[in-house]
């Protein structure tokens, strides 16, 4: 990888490479862009193949924040953290030692919860840091919020896909069971669509099936399914180029970041596939919305009325590719910088004024 290129061509304002060996610590903060407003992302602790992938995953995720804070019209940037480990190795001096290196940003990046850290983590981190949110969970956390909008977003792809607002006997397949993907399954299920579900922990596909009357898929067959829309809801980089044949749903619709494997490509197949894409970090700014909102004093109204955003959002994005010509992917991103463009322009009159 050609590092400076890489972040280059990504438009980031910053890297930062954090190591200790006392203790071992190793993670990266990206920050993208702090346009809008300080750079928010959570953290995620994962045992990376490389710190090559490592440093992708970060660049990527953060980016996705930039476009996602955004769509959703939150004044924030787009930042985000990888640290490299083992979740069973994960110890309180760790996630103190990157609190650390988190408060020397000074407020430029602003954490929380993500893949492998807790409540509990969060607020290890808060010892040493004032710059991460969810440490008291006032709002009951981000994924009932998050699972709402992607709720939201597959009700606005099914009535510009299908012209019809009729959810009832639809068949989804939902691809990974944690948090979010549970609560959606639970909106999906109280408006009458039928259910196919798979994970690699049985014990969370056998509680949907009791719960739901879902129908437990292999995971290696949630992809194939004659199903109306494929909710992916785990970790990303799945829509690829040995999924995408196999794929006979007319929609994707899910929670997971950075699920194209390669966005240019991927999209592109999925268009030519006719293939409505919601693209992941507009459907999923739930989260987003709900830790902001926490920062400035939670208000439960407020974060709901900017979550159902969501659904006139994807609707226009929607609009936008079809009139163009273009991908649901393209057609977010510039929606996106647009936005940003905007903003940066009305900072620049008032610093004249």
């Amino acid at each position: 990888m050609l590092l400076f290129e890489t972040v280059k061509e990504m438009g980031h304002e910053q890297i930062l490479f954090c190591h200790g060996r006392n203790p071992d610590i190793k993670a990266i903060i990206a920050i993208h862009d702090t346009s809008l407003g300080p750079a928010m992302g959570a953290t995620r602790l994962f045992p990376y193949v490389s710190e090559e992938a490592a440093l992708q995953d970060a660049l990527r995720l953060s980016r996705g924040m930039t476009y996602k804070a955004a769509c959703a019209n939150i004044p924030a940037g787009g930042g985000k953290a990888v640290i490299i480990a083992n979740p069973e190795n994960k110890t309180d001096e760790m996630l103190q030692a990157y609190g650390r290196f988190v408060n020397s940003l000074n407020g430029r990046f602003i954490t929380g919860q993500d893949v492998n850290i807790t409540p509990q983590d969060v607020r290890t981190i808060n010892q040493e840091t004032n710059y991460v949110v969810g440490v008291s969970e006032k709002s009951g956390g981000p994924a009932p919020i998050t699972s709402l909008g992607v709720f939201l977003g597959i009700k606005a792809a099914v009535e510009f896909r299908f012209q019809s607002r009729q959810l009832e006997g639809l068949k989804v397949a939902v691809q990974g069971l944690g948090n979010v993907g549970k609560s959606l399954c639970r909106h999906l299920h109280e408006h009458g669509i039928q259910l196919f579900v798979s994970d690699v922990n049985p014990a969370k596909t056998e509680e949907i099936q009791r719960l739901f009357g879902a129908t437990i898929v292999d995971p290696e067959e949630i992809y194939s399914l004659d199903v109306d829309i494929f909710s992916p809801c785990a970790l990303g980089g799945i829509i690829n180029s040995q999924i995408i044949p196999f794929l006979k749903a007319q929609i994707i619709a899910g929670a997971a970041n950075n699920q194209l494997g390669n966005e240019q490509l991927h999209s592109q197949m999925l268009t030519e596939k006719g293939i409505l894409y919601c693209p992941d970090y507009v459907i999923n700014a739930g989260g987003l919305i709900n830790v902001y909102n926490e920062m400035i004093g939670y208000n439960e109204e407020k974060a709901f009325k900017q979550v159902h955003n969501i659904y006139d959002t994807l609707l226009a994005i929607f609009e936008i590719a079809n009139q163009q010509g273009i991908t649901t992917n393209d057609a977010a991103k510039r929606l996106a910088e647009e936005r940003i463009i905007s903003a940066k322009a009305r900072k620049t009159k008032e610093i004249a004024a």
